[in-house]
């Protein structure tokens, strides 16, 4: 038995006992702590460590030309940096396929729910809008690097102000009182499974035997605005059914964490 299966085999009774490495149960996180304003240059920054994970957000805007079939919105763009630091499986260069993913997830359930209203981020039609820019960046990887990433951003996004603009340049020393209009605050909560079971906010070892992983990403009225599946295990009806259930659960307990 190689060493992977011997993990798999020690996660995978725990979790029929409903135990943790941690002493969790199968449906807990781990403690969960939001900090706004860490970054003084940014329009808006958060740091959410979730147990030993960490992870940093910031909030940049520039303004751009909008896309011509969009001529009244502006834009959002996330960046995702799993910084070698963070954990050893990590490699600086060119964004990696995780890197890449990390971002998406968190770029589409704030994009697919609405979050932003963009309409407002417009300047002049067809002319100037704002661009909002997220940059993640994952200071220690203990598993759960999702979950983080996407609360970090939203914190980061609730505590942004606009920067001081007279009509021709951006003063990036001077920030107004005008936050970035957030209509709504979707919540992602990624349920892992490992044949029959499943569970939430993973462990690193945990994490690295899981079967598959479903991203459901929620707002507070318990509306679904984004799916991503991981993983190379199969998802059943009732599996997706089950975990969306278990997602949309556990996202009021991280939702309160942003007050």
């Amino acid at each position: 038995m190689s060493l992977k299966d011997e993990q798999r085999a020690h996660v995978l009774k725990a979790l029929h006992a409903d135990l943790r490495y941690d002493g969790r149960k199968k449906e807990s996180f781990r403690k969960v702590i939001v900090e706004y304003d860490i970054s003084k240059s940014a329009e808006g920054s958060a740091r959410v460590k979730i147990g030993d994970t960490e992870v940093l957000a910031g909030v940049k805007v520039a303004i751009e030309t909008p896309y011509p079939d969009t001529p009244e919105q502006g834009s959002l763009m996330v960046n995702a940096e799993l910084l070698p630091l963070s954990s050893a499986r990590f490699e600086p260069g060119p964004p990696s396929t995780e890197a890449v993913e990390l971002a998406r997830v968190v770029d589409r359930g704030i994009r697919e729910s609405a979050a932003i209203d963009t309409k407002k981020l417009c300047i002049a039609k067809g002319e100037k809008v704002w661009m909002v820019m997220i940059d993640i960046c994952t200071i220690n990887d203990a598993g759960n690097l999702i979950d983080a990433s996407s609360l970090a951003s939203l914190a980061a996004l609730k505590q942004a102000r606009f920067p001081e603009y007279d009509g021709k340049k951006i003063d990036f020393m001077t920030k107004t009182k005008n936050p970035i209009p957030l209509l709504k605050e979707p919540i992602a909560i990624t349920v892992f499974k490992i044949e029959d079971q499943l569970f939430v906010d993973p462990l690193r070892d945990e994490e690295d035997v899981m079967d598959a992983r479903l991203t459901v990403t929620t707002t507070a009225d318990g509306k679904i605005c984004a799916l991503q599946k991981g993983g190379n295990g199969i998802l059943t009806i009732e599996d997706i059914d089950a975990m969306t259930q278990l997602a949309m659960e556990k996202s009021e307990e991280l939702r309160e964490k942003l007050e």
